[in-house]
């Protein structure tokens, strides 16, 4: 697919001392080696340049991400305009292998639409003066769910007090993900994160 780089946020890049050789090497490569495996799984995205914010907080090996492939036809991704090619990846399998069959399995109906609030953000986790994953483009927050039926699931609205069907295909992508990705996150965590699930590459295990 042609490639059309697409300037990701509003923010004024700082200037950073360029890599050495070896150092801009090995990012190309694994770059190219992440966005042949996206390709690979038929996901429609444009890759996007790499660009630097205030300290700690990047967005290098992005893609605006908008659709993936679904076992019975394309799901659409919202919201999704810089996130890093190596949660982009796990994500597709979990949409199509966790959400879809999960939607076709309890919901009698496919996936059409995955609702975000987006990926990267320049913040600090809520209530510490850690920067969260959304700094680097590593994690993605989930809101809902549009079925091909015309059903809307949001996470807000359905995780305590949606349909029995509705909470429990919920729980099951929610379990889902605590296979693909280090950290998950939903409604039972804590407040702030009533209203979608995040999903984070980590090298922890933290399931809540």
């Amino acid at each position: 697919m042609p490639v059309l780089l697409v300037a990701g946020c509003d923010t004024s890049p700082r200037q950073h001392p360029a890599p050495s050789q070896s150092d801009a090497i090995a990012p190309r490569a694994e770059e190219r080696q992440c966005l042949a495996a996206l390709g690979e799984r038929h996901a429609g995205f444009t890759p996007l340049p790499d660009r630097y914010f205030s300290p700690g907080c990047s967005a290098l090996g992005t893609v605006r991400l908008f659709s993936l492939e679904g076992d019975r036809g394309e799901i659409e991704v919202s919201n999704l305009a810089q996130v890093g090619c190596p949660v982009a990846n796990p994500f597709a399998n979990w949409v199509r292998f966790g959400v879809d069959r999960a939607a076709r399995q309890i919901l009698g109906s496919r996936l059409a639409r995955v609702e975000t609030m987006g990926s990267y953000a320049c913040r600090t986790i809520a209530g510490t003066d850690r920067l969260s994953a959304h700094a680097t483009a590593s994690a993605i927050d989930v809101s809902g769910f549009i079925l091909a039926d015309g059903r809307r699931i949001t996470v807000m609205g359905s995780w305590y007090a949606g349909t029995d069907a509705e909470r429990d295909f919920l729980h099951m992508i929610h379990q889902s993900a605590c296979k693909r990705f280090g950290t998950v996150l939903g409604p039972d965590y804590n407040l702030a994160h009533r209203n979608h699930l995040h999903v984070e590459l980590s090298a922890a295990a933290f399931c809540r």
